[in-house]
């Protein structure tokens, strides 16, 4: 059973409830990209907000919400990275004690960030499905309270103030493009404004766009993606209740593509992202959002927390003519 769906009120309540503890990340005009597309367009460059991705957001927002009880259990979450900085920041500027279920083949610069803010993580897991079981037995052994990473009204309300700020930078914005995961921000966005949003999705991980055509949400099979920060194995319920009612539409991007809008942020933006904070660009150039001549366009570019040796062979590498 579905809870109850946040509305836009949730999402002004929940930037109230953070007011003062995060950055007003800028929105940057980008006639680069809008020159190719005929459009006016933008990039809300959320990879300079605390930690690097919009993930603070809605943390804070559901560690606001929490009573001392549930707080002084301590809190716990699954990740592969760009989430468990932000539950290990935001529970450490809390006072909250936290612990981040990850797995093996996670990012190990995200990895030592996290523990860096002060979190302990647990690595006994080999990949994000086993992880998420893991999280579960912990939460059944320990009673730590679950920050989910997009699962949860209140993180999806904190992922919404995105959109607030877009829309006061951008009056009048036609679209904006959301990179999509497990569907929080999206479902955020998407309760927080009345205009065209679009979710871009790895082809490789196409977790929500699965739980669409589905009707509920879905495992599917990992696959590795550069875009490792848009991998989890399945879609939020909450989140697809929201897409199926407000989002307009999910595309999908190749690695090639994710790539190309990658190197495209960093020598045309100045925007050091990592993969999956270019998958939104990706699928603007690749011509995947089809867009009316003059209108006006968003692209969420969210998560500046590259391996820089990753990060330097797909930057320097070379985009096909």
């Amino acid at each position: 059973m579905v809870a109850e769906l946040p509305t836009r009120a949730d999402v002004l309540a929940a930037r109230e409830a953070i007011a003062g503890r995060l950055q007003r990340t800028p929105t940057f005009s980008s006639a680069a990209l809008g020159g190719r597309l005929g459009v006016r367009a933008f990039l809300k460059a959320e990879l300079f907000q605390k930690t690097g991705s919009f993930k603070p957001r809605g943390v804070l927002a559901k560690l606001r919400s929490l009573g001392d009880e549930e707080k002084a259990r301590g809190v716990v979450t699954w990740s592969a990275g760009n989430h468990a900085q932000a539950v290990a920041y935001a529970a450490a500027s809390e006072g909250v004690d936290c612990l981040v279920v990850m797995w093996r083949t996670a990012n190990p610069l995200k990895v030592a960030a996290t523990r860096a803010y002060g979190a302990a993580v647990d690595l006994e897991s080999e990949d994000a499905a086993q992880a998420h079981e893991r999280l579960l037995a912990v939460i059944e052994q320990t009673g730590r309270t679950l920050v989910h990473p997009f699962d949860d009204p209140h993180v999806i309300a904190g992922q919404g103030t995105v959109a607030l700020e877009i829309v006061e930078d951008v009056p009048g914005v036609d679209c904006i493009v959301c990179p999509v995961g497990g569907g929080g921000l999206i479902a955020g966005v998407a309760i927080a404004v009345d205009c065209r949003v679009v979710g871009v999705e790895p082809e490789r991980m196409p977790g929500f766009s699965a739980g669409l055509a589905a009707g509920r949400s879905v495992r599917i099979e990992s696959q590795p993606t550069i875009a490792d920060g848009l991998a989890p194995p399945f879609a939020g319920e909450l989140a697809l209740a929201v897409g199926r009612e407000r989002v307009d539409e999910v595309v999908l991007v190749t690695e090639d593509e994710i790539a190309a809008g990658m190197r495209f942020l960093y020598q045309r933006a100045k925007l050091a992202c990592e993969p999956a904070g270019a998958a939104a660009t990706a699928a603007l150039l690749a011509g995947k959002v089809p867009l009316e001549p003059g209108s006006s366009v968003v692209a969420v570019v969210s998560g500046g927390n590259a391996d820089p040796k990753v990060a330097s062979a797909i930057v320097g590498a070379a985009d096909e003519a």
